[in-house]
């Protein structure tokens, strides 16, 4: 058994099939000849449980002796650490990629502890940002430079590139409770966050005025067509005034009746009649975490709206799509209703969000307390709350009068009387 040189390599052969020769020098430490001229660097060691194992090194030629005799070292000193390479070798072959790892996540994290609509938006933000980056990848092989390298990529969209990181973050810190990566590996943590301007935005009462006024004239006669001053075609219209498109009814009742509740988008385009007692005034939305729906206090006003929509037999939908009453109106076409109503109504910079912000903020003005405004809206905490309101104690069937008369006088573009102020023990 001579000690492995490049002198004793070059002239070893296999001399019956498959041969080892083992070196004096290092225990463990040896090459596998094979008639066909392959030698190969191998070592052997027994791992704790006292079974024996051999791990490949790599081909002579591609190797020197020296080189593969230090990785045989490295592979000993860890197995003295009672460490277990081969298996190691073996585990990270058959490892997750991040694909399969972010599935595993949606599936027995997200739609079980989530809302409906925030499991849509993480699959969004998974599919079309982080995936095509990341997802070939074996989950254990992501690094800070990876997560790094993804969040510069969203630099121009600040807010966006932090939820990607947000969202990568809960993904590794499963991953390390599911023994798919070591502990304390997250690659997210200590990723600089982009500093984010805070946005708040309410719909004054003139606003609501233009907002009713679009809304009204989009219902009634459609909204004129939109042209690029630079658009060319010989087809396009040259007065734009006269030529009109309509839009989607069902979908100009949805913003409606945000307005009037305070609800998320999401949960008024998925309202079913079952989840509405118009007798009661109440609908029962759901909690925001995806439990079960509770039935919520509604203005008078979006109890009127309710009443004047015409149930479409055999559909459950309150908002049904007017060709195919089997499914609700879609997310995509309230929005593109709400992008030519608020243009229309001059509103450019307004979000169908800032609806739910106008609610909150018309209660808050109206003195009501953190608690109340946070039922209204149905915040986890007050700690959302607490930029609209003062603290007080009132009935919650009475904000939502309130604030839905306040709307409807707004959207009227009429004075909405007097400012009623609630206060404590009133």
């Amino acid at each position: 058994m001579p000690k492995l040189t490049k002198r004793v390599l070059d002239e070893a052969r296999a001399t019956d099939g498959e041969t080892i020769l083992w070196d004096e020098s290092l225990r463990g430490f040896g090459v596998r000849l094979q008639p066909s001229g392959i030698k190969s660097f191998l070592v052997q060691y027994r791992n704790a449980g006292g079974r024996s194992r051999r791990m490949t090194l790599g081909r002579y030629g591609v190797l020197t002796v020296d080189e593969a005799r230090k990785r045989a070292r490295e592979v000993l000193a860890a197995v003295a650490k009672g460490n277990d390479p081969v298996a190691d070798k073996q585990s990270h072959r058959t490892a997750p990629t991040f694909a399969e790892l972010t599935k595993q996540y949606l599936t027995e994290h997200v739609d079980r502890r989530n809302a409906a609509t925030t499991a849509k938006e993480v699959r969004r933000v998974l599919d079309r940002d982080v995936l095509p980056a990341l997802g070939g990848m074996k989950a254990i092989n992501v690094t800070r430079a990876d997560v790094l390298k993804l969040h510069r990529s969203m630099s121009d969209r600040p807010r966006h590139a932090n939820l990607v990181v947000s969202i990568l973050s809960k993904v590794f810190n499963l991953a390390e409770i599911w023994s798919i990566r070591p502990a304390g590996s997250n690659p997210c943590k200590s990723i600089p966050r982009y500093p984010e301007n805070s946005r708040e935005r309410f719909l004054s009462a003139d606003e609501l005025g233009r907002l009713g006024r679009a809304m009204a004239l989009a219902e009634s006669e459609g909204l004129p067509w939109v042209v690029k001053p630079d658009a060319k075609g010989k087809h396009l219209p040259k007065d734009t005034e006269t030529h009109r498109s309509a839009v989607c009814r069902e979908a100009i009742n949805i913003i409606r009746l945000l307005l009037l509740t305070g609800a998320r988008r999401g949960e008024v385009v998925s309202l079913q009649w079952d989840h509405v007692d118009l007798d009661r005034q109440t609908i029962a939305l759901p909690d925001r975490k995806g439990g079960a729906r509770r039935a919520h206090p509604v203005s008078t006003a979006a109890v009127e709206l309710l009443k004047g929509i015409n149930a479409v037999d055999g559909s459950p939908w309150v908002f049904p799509r007017p060709l195919d009453s089997k499914h609700h109106v879609s997310v995509e076409v309230v929005s593109n209703a709400w992008q030519r109503i608020r243009r229309h109504a001059g509103l450019d910079d307004a979000r169908l969000h800032d609806l739910r912000h106008t609610v909150g903020t018309y209660a808050g003005q109206a003195g009501v307390n953190a608690f109340l405004v946070r039922d209204l809206l149905r915040h986890k905490t007050t700690l959302t709350t607490n930029r609209y309101v003062n603290r007080d104690d009132d009935p919650l069937r009475d904000i939502s009068d309130h604030v839905g008369e306040r709307i409807l006088a707004g959207l009227s573009g009429k004075p909405s009387g007097k400012v009623i102020v609630f206060k404590a023990g009133s």
